[in-house]
């Protein structure tokens, strides 16, 4: 290292910057969105799947046909 560069040295160490540490937390909370929004579409698959196991007369009990659970089983995820 050049003479003239050692008052520098110390600020060559890396030292979190606020800048750092909100792209940090920044970048947790979208991994924590992900996480959610996974869990979210995996519980209404596990939903629309319990609709296809039922009986005809539990669907008639909350007021769907066969074709009606089908038609929600078929949905998009996304939906």
């Amino acid at each position: 290292m050049r003479p003239d560069h050692a008052a520098t040295a110390p600020c060559l160490q890396h030292q979190p910057t606020t800048h750092t540490a909100t792209f940090g937390r920044s970048l947790r909370a979208q991994c924590i969105a992900a996480a959610n929004w996974i869990g979210r579409q995996l519980e209404r698959r596990r939903s629309r799947l319990a609709l296809l196991e039922m009986t005809d007369e539990q669907l008639k009990d909350i007021g769907l046909s066969r074709g009606e659970a089908h038609t929600e089983y078929m949905r998009r995820s996304w939906d």
